[in-house]
């Protein structure tokens, strides 16, 4: 699977912001969603390279993508279970 043929259920957009707040986005977002559905989540923080798949785990969250664009991160996620 490639993030082509994905279509997120929820889009957020935590650029131009510092730790901590695309992990606070993150998680903000991945409360509105149900199990199973797929998170988009655009940062621009250089730590957000570290921080977002350390949230993902520690959430039970799947990391289904990480990409990056120059100085964008894109982080595609899917709603784990715990």
């Amino acid at each position: 699977m490639t993030t082509r043929d994905l279509t997120p259920d929820l889009v957020v957009d935590a650029s131009k912001t510092l730790c901590p707040t695309p992990v606070l986005r993150a998680k903000s977002g991945m409360d509105k969603l149900q199990k199973g559905q797929v998170m988009k989540l655009v940062a621009t923080d250089p730590g957000s390279k570290a921080d977002i798949p350390s949230f993902a785990r520690m959430g039970g969250h799947e990391l289904l993508s990480t990409e990056q664009a120059g100085q964008t991160f894109v982080y595609w996620l899917r709603k784990g279970g715990k």
